[in-house]
């Protein structure tokens, strides 16, 4: 394993998502989910066959009764990101946007999480990602607003060096990000500090720019899925994130 990363200090305190050794802060924590055990969230794109349009299903596939149980009512956004197994850090994401009818998929991406997998009780240094359904309230990044409805924090404060866990350069991480309200206040900048329940069950968990390596917590897209997804976030379809591994969502 590569050198302990040498990050910003503001992101230090922040996020240790993709950096190596234990140096830097663990800043992938949870904040108290929307709606549930231990959160709550939503999404859906269509997706259409060859020829005739598929009915949209009913419900989200994949996702179990806890799970669904999770998910805010009002939610019509619903970002899933499915991981490969409880201990893997590759995983898939879709985003499903209710139709009135039925739930409508879009693309699927292909997305990383953290360096030992997934947990249902995370901790602040761990390197597993919170299993759970979590809002989308707040976006932001080093680059200017791409285009989406989400408030956007635009800020120097975002800048990284250093390098990951497989020695990737981490720079240009968090180009965009949209915070996961996991152990966060909802309404503030992804760069807030805030710990509703406290520092030790860490913080900073963000979907943000592939640095092509796991992260400390995060979900990280390819940066025009990030894009993609920041321009299709609507507020007003209460966006959330379900996520955790396959068996787990199932549940």
């Amino acid at each position: 394993m590569p050198s302990a990363a040498v990050v910003l200090c503001v992101l230090a305190a922040l996020t240790g998502c993709g950096s190596t050794g234990g140096t830097t802060p663990d800043t992938s924590s949870a904040t108290a989910p929307a709606a549930g055990p231990p959160g709550t969230a939503s999404t859906a794109q269509g997706r259409s066959g060859a020829g005739a349009r598929k009915r949209a299903p009913a419900e989200i596939p994949g996702l179990g009764p806890r799970t669904r149980a999770w998910i805010p009512e009002q939610a019509r956004q619903v970002l899933v990101v499915t991981g490969r197994g409880r201990d893997a850090n590759r995983s898939e994401a879709v985003l499903y946007e209710h139709t009135g009818t039925g739930w409508e998929a879009g693309p699927a991406w292909p997305a990383r999480n953290a360096l030992k997998g997934w947990t249902d009780d995370h901790w602040a240094g761990d390197l597993r990602s919170p299993i759970g359904v979590y809002t989308l309230t707040d976006a932001g990044g080093l680059l200017p607003d791409p285009g989406t409805d989400l408030p956007y924090d635009r800020s120097d404060g975002f800048g990284v060096s250093g390098t990951g866990f497989l020695g990737e350069p981490l720079e240009g991480s968090f180009d965009y990000v949209v915070a996961i309200d996991y152990n966060r206040e909802p309404g503030t900048t992804p760069l807030d500090l805030t710990r509703p329940l406290g520092g030790d069950r860490g913080g900073g968990i963000w979907l943000h720019v592939d640095h092509q390596g796991p992260t400390q917590g995060c979900v990280s897209l390819q940066k025009e899925h990030m894009r993609d997804l920041l321009r299709a976030l609507d507020p007003d379809l209460r966006p959330v994130v379900v996520m955790g591994d396959a068996v787990s969502l199932d549940e």
